[in-house]
């Protein structure tokens, strides 16, 4: 699918299909209290469209790995801020079709700390959209440790979703929910990444679009 019509003008007629642009960005370590200030830290980052908030994370699965939360709520970390990124001009259901689209890149199973994380599919979304990127120091964990990989400490380089993904129906959508699996090994609960700190954060993983619609869209 090719971008969505970036809006600039604050005087536009009512447009239903215009919609707000943003990156929530979280903190992964309280080392980011002091490390942020010097234009470094460990971020997880999704986008705001629409109200729902889209993030990428892993899991052991060949299955899309994108997943909708309330806007600043993702579950295992802290909310740092928001930065908007403009407006966009595209219909609910054409930003659906885009997402799931994209979903098909971004499965579970490929996650990679360094090369293939979060805030590299935020910035893929905000790329395809606006044809902008999202600030370079959100992701600069990346692209430090692809030089010095070595000197992460392993429980950042493989990190993993605990939850199994599960599929159901949502108003018409078929989307993924989680369930927590009874033979999760208790070391990787030192990971918690997308662990919801309570019961009442739905976590639901957006279906990737099938390989043979993707080929189709424009």
């Amino acid at each position: 699918m090719g971008k969505g019509k970036v809006s600039n003008s604050s005087h536009n007629e009512s447009n239903d299909n215009e919609t707000k642009l943003v990156l929530n960005i979280y903190d992964l370590t309280p080392m980011n209290n002091y490390s942020y200030w010097i234009g470094f830290g460990i971020f997880h980052s999704g986008i705001e469209v629409r109200g729902k908030e889209y993030g990428f994370g892993a899991h052991d699965f060949s299955i899309s790995g994108v997943f909708e939360v309330e806007p600043k709520c993702c579950p295992g970390f802290s909310y740092r801020c928001s930065i908007s990124l403009g407006r966009i001009n595209m219909s609910s259901s054409d930003f659906r079709a885009f997402i799931e689209n994209l979903a098909s890149d971004y499965h579970g199973n490929t996650y990679h700390l360094i090369s293939k994380n979060c805030n590299h599919f935020s910035d893929d979304i905000v790329y395809k959209l606006t044809g902008k990127h999202i600030p370079r120091w959100v992701n600069r964990l990346a692209r430090l440790g692809s030089l010095f990989s070595c000197l992460l400490p392993e429980s950042l380089q493989a990190t993993r979703v605990k939850k199994v993904p599960e599929y159901h129906q949502i108003e018409g959508n078929e989307t993924l929910s989680t369930t927590t699996p009874s033979e999760i090994d208790e070391t990787e609960q030192e990971n918690p990444l997308l662990s919801p700190k309570d019961g009442s954060v739905d976590i639901n993983f957006v279906k990737a679009a099938p390989s043979d619609c993707k080929a189709e869209m424009p």
